[in-house]
């Protein structure tokens, strides 16, 4: 019989433990993308990347031929990390560019975080490889595309057979957070849901405006 105790499992993510890799957010990928409409796409990304950049989380941002087809980084994505560099690939599998990889390394992060464009492409290619050497990968499902839900879908099915943990934009904000007595990151938290987690944040800003309501409390 298992004892319980009041710790959090080893599964749930925490800032310090993960690097967030940000894929191929960029204009020419999202014209074709039909699983999720660009504004919500959009949105997720934006929610994501202000979470990482306010929980500190090590972040890669990388592009594939941004200068010569596939256009620039979403700039929801690229406000959050301000004079990050983006790098820039040829191939479409974001583990075998060098530098992607040596950046990797160099952060030294057992567990891997991804999102982008397209699922079945530019998200399969780096999670397949990366579990294969041995890293933990977690995919934000609702914070990737592709080209149909059939192509996204299926993706995302041969991610998870293979060991990859599936989870939500705003999972991922409110994994990272998990406890509303930490005050440091309280208003950072409520922040970014007020501003980008949809019916959540409109509740956050109704029980606030019209009780003083605050969570844990």
């Amino acid at each position: 019989m298992p004892t319980a105790s009041p710790v959090p499992g080893k599964g749930l993510l925490q800032p310090a433990d993960h690097t967030l890799i940000l894929i191929d957010f960029q204009s020419q990928m999202a014209f074709a993308t039909k699983s999720i409409d660009a504004v919500t796409l959009r949105n997720n990304a934006a929610l994501i990347s202000q979470a990482a950049a306010g929980f500190g989380v090590s972040t890669i941002l990388t592009t594939v031929a941004a200068a010569g087809f596939s256009g620039p980084m979403f700039g929801e994505i690229v406000d959050a990390f301000p004079g990050q560099p983006l790098l820039d690939r040829t191939s479409m599998n974001t583990w075998e560019d060098a530098a992607v990889v040596a950046r990797v390394n160099e952060i030294g992060k057992p567990r891997l975080v991804m999102a982008g464009l397209w699922t079945g492409v530019c998200i399969v290619g780096p999670a397949l490889s990366a579990l294969d050497q041995g890293f933990e990968v977690y995919v934000i499902a609702d914070a990737c595309g592709d080209v149909t839900d059939e192509a996204h879908e299926r993706a995302m099915e041969r991610m998870i057979q293979a060991g990859a943990r599936p989870m939500t934009s705003l999972q991922y904000l409110l994994e990272l957070q998990r406890d509303w007595a930490r005050a440091e990151t309280y208003g950072l938290t409520t922040g970014i849901a007020r501003e980008l987690g949809g019916a959540y944040g409109l509740g956050i800003t109704y029980a606030k405006t019209m009780f003083g309501a605050q969570e844990g409390h």
